[in-house]
């Protein structure tokens, strides 16, 4: 068994647009820019962990104000390239809640405190919604969306109904501001509810474009 990880009350931490990054998770990243290369020295030499947060939606860019709910992660690989960038392999630990930035040069550092889920519901009806899930994400991928090679097998050995909704919505959901919603919604079941209201939209729309489409194919619609 792994000897628990204990997140540290001040970490770096990555601003990435575009970006929900959740618990169990793993997120490839290429690391280029000067400040992320010594950050990412200093990480390696010490704990190996950094947060990861979204881009705020009204931030200025040149500022880069993170979201407040982020996830902190170990780097469980990485190699440095001759160039003296680095590709590494980032593994969600835990949400953290970013509660001031304790300093931007040469990297952002902030204070992180990690927050704990509550099951919000029995896990026999946690579990039920997983199972519901389950199936919207297999509904989903038979009207033709795409979903990752062997992702779904993956999902269906995941018993944990936590780690299956968070995976799911890192994996799955391209919609960044309800990945956001999610990563903070500490209530296990709502986070389930949230995510499966979301599913069986895209599953409705999604089977009446196909009852629009007919039998045309996909570059034949303008014709339908």
């Amino acid at each position: 068994m792994e000897t628990e990880i204990i997140v540290p009350e001040e970490l770096a931490v990555m601003t990435l647009p575009d970006v929900a990054f959740f618990p169990q998770a793993l997120m490839p990243l290429h690391i280029f820019e000067p400040r992320y290369r010594q950050m990412l020295r200093t990480v390696l030499d010490t704990h190996r962990i950094f947060a990861i947060a979204g881009l705020a939606p009204d931030s200025d860019p040149s500022e880069e104000r993170g979201q407040r709910i982020a996830t902190a992660g170990i780097v469980r690989a990485c190699n440095q390239n001759a160039d003296g960038t680095s590709n590494l392999l980032l593994q969600g630990l835990v949400r953290v809640d970013c509660e001031a930035v304790l300093r931007e040069e040469p990297y952002r550092v902030i204070r992180a405190r990690p927050l704990t889920s509550t099951a919000g519901a029995s896990d026999d009806e946690n579990n039920r919604l997983r199972r519901r899930l389950e199936r919207l994400i297999a509904l989903k991928r038979q009207l033709g969306a795409p979903l990752p090679d062997g992702f779904s097998q993956f999902l269906r050995t995941v018993d944990d109904a936590e780690t299956f909704v968070d995976l799911a919505a890192f994996t799955l959901c391209d919609d960044t501001p309800l990945k956001q919603k999610l990563l903070e919604t500490l209530d296990v079941h709502e986070r389930l509810q949230l995510y499966g209201r979301a599913l069986r939209d895209e599953v409705d729309r999604l089977s009446l474009y196909r009852k629009l489409q007919g039998n045309l194919p996909d570059d034949d619609i303008p014709n339908n």
